[in-house]
């Protein structure tokens, strides 16, 4: 049994939340709070295995009950935010605080139309139970016995779904200003977060981060982030194509056919590093760039909040490093400068 502490300052809504968790017999509210100091205190007091919490709180706001949260009584958090510009920045600054994942409200912060979303919910609260917070691991392999497979002319690729914003935001935040290669990240985010994703990441990166439009060419020392419901893919021009082809895995942004694209059109030489996620995406793109002679990084399992799609890679065969999160961020650049 899954116990749950549904988080919102909407009596209405934490009604209706805990309403669809109870109607699964493997997942039990166990309580509800309505500001961050309750949230707080009955996380101390009930130790749920998974908590639900709204961006928009009075007193103690979301972000600031994650980040206490997560120091005193580390606990897989899920964000319920309302779908607008102010509400996707705080839902990324909720995920860097240490928020595993979110759900989008439909319709505005008192959502009448939750339950459209009903299983999305009652899918990430199942997953969250059984993630990884904490932990680190030794890496394998050396940078020499890798980096000779490379030219100068490299672009990495990052795949990321569940837990991959804040890793996403560790290993770019790393990067130095004058990293001599350009940087496609694919993560798991629907529309008009992933503009909020990329401002935020530009704003504590020494390299520059944006959000990809069609139309944009590949630049050293640039990272730009697949836009939420579109799939990015590469011409032989190095310059991003964006379209609304159907989603792959029922996902889109996909990993799977960005990696798939750059490996037919990149003229160099592609690092692939799969991070912390659930599903399988990206298991198919780095069988093709390792068929190309590029490089595959896998986050470690002791680090991955969900080791979903590491494991998927991992079960290719065609990943060269096991690396925990803290050490990909000094190998990439150690492989990279030694080209």
């Amino acid at each position: 049994m899954t116990d749950v502490l549904v988080v919102d300052d909407s009596a209405f809504m934490r009604k209706v939340l805990s309403d669809i968790i109870n109607e699964d017999p493997k997942i039990n509210v166990v309580g509800t709070a309505s500001n961050g100091r309750e949230a707080i205190e009955k996380t101390a007091l009930l130790r749920p295995d998974v908590i639900t919490m709204d961006v928009e709180m009075p007193g103690i706001d979301g972000i600031k009950t994650v980040k206490r949260i997560m120091e005193n009584y580390p606990t897989p958090i899920i964000m319920v935010s309302a779908y607008t510009k102010e509400g996707a920045e705080k839902t990324i600054e909720a995920l860097e605080a240490g928020a595993i994942d979110f759900v989008q409200k439909p319709g505005g912060t008192i959502s009448l139309k939750i339950r459209e979303v009903a299983q999305d919910i009652l899918k990430k609260v199942k997953m969250a139970k059984d993630t990884n917070l904490t932990g680190v691991k030794k890496e394998t392999n050396s940078v020499k016995s890798l980096a000779h497979r490379l030219e100068k002319r490299t672009l990495i690729i990052i795949a990321a779904s569940t837990g991959g914003p804040r890793a996403i935001s560790l290993l770019l935040s790393q990067l130095p200003k004058d990293f001599p290669s350009s940087t496609i990240v694919i993560q798991h985010m629907p529309e008009g977060f992933t503009e909020a994703f990329a401002k935020r990441l530009n704003q504590h990166c020494k390299i520059k981060v944006k959000e990809a439009s069609d139309g944009d060419y590949l630049q050293n020392g640039e990272a730009l982030i697949a836009p939420g419901g579109f799939h990015l893919e590469l011409n032989e021009h190095n310059q991003i194509l964006l379209s609304k082809k159907p989603p792959l895995h029922g996902i889109r942004p996909s990993a799977d056919i960005t990696m798939n694209s750059v490996s037919s059109a990149f003229d160099g030489n592609i690092i692939g590093i799969v991070l912390s996620g659930m599903g399988r995406d990206g298991a198919i793109g780095v069988r093709n760039i390792k068929r190309k002679g590029g490089i595959i990084i896998a986050q470690d399992k002791s680090t991955s909040v969900v080791h979903g799609m590491p494991k998927a890679a991992l079960e290719t065969g065609s990943v060269d490093l096991v690396l925990p999160l803290n050490k990909i961020t000094s190998k990439l650049v150690e492989i990279v400068n030694n080209v």
